[in-house]
């Protein structure tokens, strides 16, 4: 999953999440899945009689949805915002979050996993109360780290990949909420007939609460990403996302609908836009974002 910004913290029903869970049935490979023993993976030096065909880029962009692939050991990869606007509207209050750049940066340690750091080197939030005031803070936002590491071998038709994320409260309480969290993810890619490919993502998230209440809750999330190629070098995507807050005094849902589109210039470099759509009161009305991926 990409990391990105939701200004509010509510969630969806289990029932909708049964029915996410079916998404994780087996169907077939990732067609960005290098075949088993490709040396272009970073797993040693090329030998001398074959030349270097470095594979597609493979991101978690532009979509909340993760891949199964990881970073060829031995390469970074660099998948950020050029810019990013969430607009949220809740009991009369409108809250702008902007992210000038979002860089997350991945390193390949291995075959099947690489480590990957993000932070937002700068961002604002403008509050427009119900009575016409505003207030505005800035600063950078919070450092997340987390580790993939791919559970399937390269032939699998069905790839799966685990997923662990810290976030590190660097933005304090005026950008962020100046707390520790952490999820465990569980990306699964599903190629389906006619060059679709189904993407779910099960995931548990331990989170702060909020308000005055002290302590941690947890949060279930899911989505269902449907994307097909167009072209030889674009692809779209349409993505429905859910996600529950178990918070102590106001259990929260969140419903939103996204659709992206990415445009590969080169092997290595993509570029990227996409909209989120809120499905409820509780779900930030609208995010818009564009972003680039590169590999090195």
């Amino acid at each position: 999953m990409t990391f990105r910004h939701a200004p509010a913290r509510p969630f969806p029903r289990l029932r909708a999440l049964l029915f996410l869970a079916l998404a994780t049935l087996p169907g077939a490979a990732l067609a960005q899945e290098p075949a088993q023993g490709d040396p272009s993976q970073g797993t040693g030096p090329l030998p001398a009689n074959v030349a270097p065909n470095p594979t597609p880029i493979c991101t978690d962009r532009p979509t909340r949805a993760s891949v199964a692939c990881t970073v060829p050991a031995g390469a970074f990869q660099l998948e950020t915002d050029l810019i990013d606007w969430t607009r949220q509207t809740l009991d009369g209050v409108r809250t702008d979050t902007i992210l000038y750049t979002n860089p997350t940066l991945k390193y390949g340690v291995g075959r099947h996993t690489d480590v990957e750091v993000n932070i937002a080197p700068y961002e604002t939030v403008r509050t427009r109360m119900e009575d016409g005031s505003v207030t505005t803070d800035s600063g950078v936002g919070d450092l997340f780290v987390r580790v993939k590491q791919k559970l399937t071998v390269d032939r699998s038709k069905t790839q799966v990949s685990v997923i662990g994320s810290v976030k590190a409260p660097t933005a304090g309480s005026r950008v962020g909420n100046g707390q520790w969290e952490g999820n465990l993810a569980l990306p699964v890619n599903i190629p389906l007939p006619a060059k679709f490919t189904l993407t779910t993502s099960p995931e548990v998230d331990i989170a702060a609460n909020q308000g005055d209440v002290n302590g941690y809750h947890l949060e279930l999330v899911n989505l269902i990403n449907l994307s097909h190629p167009v072209g030889k070098n674009a692809t779209v995507y349409a993505e429905f996302w859910t996600k529950e807050s178990f918070e102590p005094r106001q259990n929260g849902q969140q419903y939103s609908a996204d659709l992206a589109a990415s445009y590969q210039l080169t092997k290595t470099l993509q570029l990227d836009a996409a909209a989120y759509i809120g499905l409820n009161r509780e779900t930030p009305g609208l995010q818009l974002y564009t972003g680039l991926s590169t590999r090195f």
